[in-house]
């Protein structure tokens, strides 16, 4: 006796088809699944058989084999738990029906036979109207979360015992549906505002600049100058997320575990911002079964790293990478897996140790090596990767006191949407390029063009700073955002001054 249901798993930020097979045999009682099985599918087995049991079901004594197909695919997980039982119900006559073969099924048993939620549901719902399924059967924790997906009927169920109710025909239950825009429109919030930091305009126009251009900003200054501060509102000024953008980065979420019932969509732009005790696998992402880091959770957002001296070395390296290619490879023995990560890298240190180099009240106490080794820690090349450089002084008492308002989050952000929308026409016919910063060298030649005295004022400030190859195309690329910021076609000299300016700390 045997049966077949269709089921997911994640591989990467992809759905993966899985086909659950059971086999009824006779023989001494015995349960075994193959398919390489990860430790949390292989103890499915005693989930299932209490399930079954507390749902006054009859557990088969018969030798029962589970085959997770594809075989040489290794899959994790407790979504599992429910298309396995099903199978051993189905194999046993219990019910027959044809919805086995129009439906997956995901979700974890508890042993009463109740269902649990479960992670990945999001990219595997993607998978079934990819694969033309009619639809899903998900636990009533996944409900909203799966009906994201349009095109495919999305069934939730609270027991074992009413999933065996609707695929025997017993019972209807009416698919969930949800409305899209809705979900995009009403669900973007923030709890910070521009209008709360006092002071520092100089360094308001730079995270403008980063806003509206998608470029990485760093900043350098004494305890207490406003760095985190104003980090943390940098995703407060960015553009919407379009419904695709929002799809990518739930996807993510879903994977992780980390997407509440109640928010099936995540449209406000992400910040993360890990500690610095944080390890590569954490930062970047790993693990037996590979997934997503920080970087990923980050992407279509903003990734703050503070006290980035503070970082292990080789954990800051391996960023290289998701910035210049916006996606991080990792490879096992027998697959590599890409995870998107294009983010908006935020970093923040102290100027020494002690923290007050440089500080026109406060003495340092740190010795010159003490410096030299705590800025060391930060590589060049990692360094050279980030746009915008800046100092950021301490906020004169006059600024704090003074009760006028600043200009609101939403204020600057209707700039940098229309600097975006310029940007957007710009680069309609490049599929994997949206702004200014993800220019390459074919794009920055097309649409740089420069003035006679912006050319000379760049060629020397290319030899006075000595910069890299690199260095010359950041500048580029800044000078482009901040004359798309005036609705300027080509670079003039104002541009590429306060460009330059930007780059003089990097």
């Amino acid at each position: 006796m045997l049966a077949k249901v269709h089921s997911g798993a994640v591989l990467g930020v992809d759905g993966l088809s899985v086909i659950v097979e059971v086999d009824l045999a006779l023989g001494l009682p015995v349960f075994t699944t193959v398919g390489l099985p990860d430790g949390s599918v292989r103890e499915s087995r005693e989930r299932v058989k209490a399930a079954i049991k507390n749902c006054a079901y009859d557990f088969p004594q018969r030798r029962i084999t589970v085959n997770l197909a594809p075989a040489d695919i290794k899959k994790g997980g407790a979504g599992f738990d429910l298309p396995i039982a099903i199978g051993i119900l189905a194999a046993s006559k219990l019910f027959t029906t044809e919805l086995l073969k129009q439906y997956t099924i995901v979700g974890e048993l508890s042993l009463d036979g109740e269902l649990r939620h479960v992670p990945g549901v999001l990219p595997i719902a993607l998978k079934v109207k990819r694969d033309g399924l009619k639809g899903i059967l998900v636990p009533e924790a996944n409900k909203l979360e799966a009906a994201v997906v349009k095109g495919i009927d999305v069934i939730a169920v609270k027991s074992l015992h009413q999933a065996v109710e609707f695929l025997a025909g017993k019972i209807h239950i009416k698919p969930v549906i949800l409305n899209q825009d809705d979900l995009l429109q009403n669900s973007v919030s923030y709890d910070v505002d521009f209008q709360e930091v006092k002071g520092q305009e100089h360094v308001k126009r730079a995270f403008e600049i980063a806003a509206s251009g998608g470029h990485n900003i760093a900043l350098k200054g004494t305890p207490g100058s406003g760095k985190t501060m104003l980090a943390r509102r940098l995703s407060t000024i960015l553009p919407g997320m379009n419904f695709d953008e929002a799809l990518e980065t739930t996807k993510i979420y879903s994977i992780v575990g980390k997407l509440t019932t109640d928010t099936p969509l995540i449209s406000t732009r992400p910040f993360r911002a890990p500690h610095h005790t944080i390890s590569d696998a954490g930062l970047i992402g790993g693990g037996q079964i590979p997934r997503p880091g920080e970087v990923s959770l980050a992407h279509n957002g903003v990734l703050f790293l503070d006290e980035l001296p503070e970082f292990k070395k080789h954990v800051l390296e391996v960023l290289r990478q998701p910035l210049e290619a916006g996606d991080v490879s990792i490879a096992r023995a027998h697959q590599t897996l890409q995870f998107p990560a294009r983010f908006v890298l935020v970093v923040a240190s102290n100027p020494c140790p002690c923290g007050y180099y440089g500080d026109k009240i406060r003495e340092c106490k740190c010795t010159p090596q003490q410096i030299q080794r705590y800025n060391g820690k930060v590589s060049g090349p990692l360094l050279d990767r980030i746009d915008l450089h800046l100092e950021v002084a301490a906020v004169p008492f006059k600024e704090i006191s003074d009760e006028r308002q600043g200009e609101t989050s939403k204020q600057i952000k209707k700039r940098v949407d229309v600097c975006r929308s310029i940007q957007e026409k710009r680069y309609i016919e490049k599929r994997k390029i949206h702004c200014n910063a993800q220019m390459g060298p074919a794009e920055i030649e097309k649409y740089c063009s420069l003035d006679p005295s912006a050319r000379r004022l760049l060629e020397r400030s290319v030899e006075k700073l000595g910069l890299s190859a690199r260095g010359y195309h950041r500048i580029l690329k800044i000078a482009r955002t901040i004359a798309d910021m005036d609705n300027k076609k080509e670079l003039e000299l104002s541009h590429v001054a306060e460009a330059v300016q930007y780059r003089r700390n990097g």
